[in-house]
């Protein structure tokens, strides 16, 4: 290109665009507190920012999921610290029923009572949590369970569907997080009969109806399949237990790395507001004095020679 600028003029003119640059450059960095505000302010390293964002996100997703899966995970251990309360009851209520002094008009007030605690079993059944059954496995809106004192366990299963939901690990990998009412009340073999030492509903329904039939040997049967019940039902308490402290740790490593990836993209992006400033400062009192100094440089033309 032909320009009519004398050699000094067009490296005055350079000096301003890249002097203006700079001062452009700071007067972003001073108001917005990044270093980087557009990609071609840092190409090389837009690869790396993006990757940080996207992590950042991913594991603002996992602190989410995490959060859910504490909240259904301490009602169940709630729930089923409730549950064992209900089977102490049931044995106490047992052993009354066992005693030979008892006559079966007795019984029957205390058989009752133990119906009483079935429905109180088949409701913790139906915990909710946000308007999701928590023991409904992937069947959130589905309640397990409802009682039916004619069934042989004295329930109604009213959905099959399994507990696979999982939680993602921000460390690397996941975990189970709950398990189905179906494995904790109502344990069956595996050719699908009641498993009448570990089947929680069973073992109530057992001693109601050894009661209501004034039966002290089915009374002193179903005490013993109780305790067994409540032992097997503290081993899914403990479950619950366990996956507490995982998403505990869990989220404790979560925060570390949240911060960590934080520091990261700051360490790339966030400018350095005061350096900034200090350049924009100085930059402005540059280009004001380049222009001060311009305008008192002699101007002369052809026609100045020709006068």
């Amino acid at each position: 290109m032909i320009t009519n600028l004398s050699p000094s003029s067009e490296a005055f003119m350079a000096d301003m665009n890249r002097l203006q640059r700079t001062v452009e450059g700071a007067s972003r960095e001073a108001s917005s507190g990044l270093r980087v505000n557009y990609p071609s302010d840092a190409p090389s390293e837009v690869s790396a920012i993006m990757q940080l964002r996207t992590d950042l996100v991913r594991n603002s997703q996992i602190a989410t999921s995490l959060g859910l899966a504490k909240t259904d995970a301490d009602s169940a251990d709630g729930a089923l610290a409730s549950a064992s309360q209900l089977l102490d009851r049931a044995v106490t209520l047992g052993a009354q029923g066992a005693n030979f002094t008892l006559d079966a008009s007795g019984r029957e007030s205390l058989a009752s009572e133990v119906e009483g605690l079935l429905e109180q079993m088949v409701s913790i059944s139906r915990t909710t949590v946000q308007g999701r059954y928590i023991f409904s496995g992937d069947d959130v809106q589905t309640p397990p369970y409802q009682l039916n004192l004619n069934a042989a366990n004295g329930v109604d299963q009213l959905t099959t569907a399994p507990a696979t939901s999982r939680v993602e690990d921000p460390a690397g990998g996941s975990f189970a997080v709950s398990r189905t009412a179906s494995t904790i009340f109502d344990a069956r073999n595996s050719d699908g009969t009641i498993d009448t030492s570990t089947n929680v509903f069973n073992a109530l329904n057992s001693l109601r109806t050894a009661l209501l039939n004034n039966d002290t040997s089915g009374i002193a049967t179903a005490v013993g399949n109780l305790k067994t019940a409540n032992d097997y039902l503290n081993l899914q308490d403990a479950f619950y237990g366990s996956v507490i402290n995982r998403i505990t740790d869990a989220t404790n490593y979560e925060q570390s790395y949240d911060v960590k990836l934080k520091t990261q993209l700051s360490q790339k992006v966030d400018a350095d507001v005061t350096e900034a400033a200090m350049t924009l400062t100085r930059g402005n009192i540059q280009l004001q004095a380049a222009f001060e100094m311009q305008a008192k440089l002699p101007h002369t033309s052809l026609f100045d020679f020709l006068g």
